[in-house]
């Protein structure tokens, strides 16, 4: 009698990709929690209103580094207190914190969300925004960096994604 030998795969198919169903389920919840920077950007320098509110909610002092134009300051601590005074509950929050090493704009979309707040949370954070070469403010002006090419196209403002 011959032993049956299992074949271990490697580490990317140990666990199985989900069904098709369930890869599209999954795949477009996400799309309704997350948005990318350049979304974000594109949306906020076209013309008119994007239709929703784009919230930093770091500290003053990561705040004056540099943050978002037009970007309301709501640190996570004070959004209990402050989100009904600062927020119109009619229009959608987006939220971003420092980057993706940072789970503060999740933190902050959790309890907007819980005040019963559309949110989104904004992928790559303040990171993304400057490493993609978007334009910031800071508290001594506005500031803007050379699009690091690893994050952004070098010849064109559209990625194709």
């Amino acid at each position: 009698m011959t032993a049956t030998t299992t074949v271990t795969p490697n580490a990317v198919l140990r666990v199985p990709p989900a069904s098709p169903a369930a890869a599209a389920a999954y795949f477009g919840a996400s799309l309704a929690f997350h948005a990318d920077v350049s979304d974000v950007a594109s949306a906020l320098a076209a013309d008119g209103d994007p239709g929703f509110v784009v919230i930093d909610t770091r500290s003053t002092a990561s705040w004056d580094q540099g943050h978002v134009p037009g970007a309301v300051h709501l640190p996570t601590a004070l959004i209990t207190e402050q989100a009904e005074q600062l927020l119109d509950r009619s229009v959608p929050v987006v939220t971003y914190c420092w980057g993706p090493g940072c789970n503060g704009a999740t933190r902050a979309a959790l309890a907007l969300a819980e005040l019963g707040f559309q949110v989104k949370e904004m992928l790559g954070g303040f990171e993304y925004w400057a490493r993609e070469g978007f334009a910031y403010e800071t508290w001594e002006g506005p500031a803007r960096r050379e699009a690091d090419p690893l994050t952004a196209p070098v010849d064109s403002d559209d990625c194709g994604c």
